[in-house]
C-alpha cells in the first residue's frame, strides 16, 4: 500500500515528520488524518497543489495557505508508492563497516 508522507520544515530543518497508508484518491483525507496528529490546521487545497501534487507526486503548503497562524515555514506531503522493493543508499557516507 502507498503512503503519504509529511514534513513540517522550520528554519531549514523537519520538526517533525510522519507517514500515513493511502491510496491515490483518499490522500485529503490521509492530509487531514496527518494535520490532526501535527495538531496543526488543516491547508487549503488551491489549483496549484493539485497541478504540483499530480505532476511530481509532491507539493508544499506555506504559511499563507492555511487559514490560521502556523509555527512553520513549510508543510511538505509526498505521494510514496509501495512497489515491493527496500532501497539502499549508494552514498558511500551511510555505508557502516561493522
Amino acid at each position: 500500500m502507498a503512503r503519504l508522507w509529511a514534513r513540517i520544515i522550520a528554519k531549514h530543518r523537519i520538526e517533525r515528520q510522519d507517514t500515513r497508508e493511502c491510496t491515490w484518491e483518499g490522500v485529503e483525507d490521509a492530509l487531514t488524518e496527518l494535520c490532526r496528529g501535527f495538531d496543526i490546521p488543516r491547508p487549503l487545497w488551491l489549483n496549484k497543489h493539485v497541478r504540483e501534487f499530480e505532476e511530481f507526486r509532491r507539493t508544499a503548503f506555506l504559511p499563507d495557505h492555511f487559514m490560521e497562524d502556523v509555527p512553520f515555514q513549510r508543510l511538505e506531503i509526498e505521494f510514496l508508492e509501495d512497489d515491493g522493493r527496500t532501497r539502499r543508499s549508494n552514498d558511500p557516507r551511510n555505508q557502516f563497516d561493522w
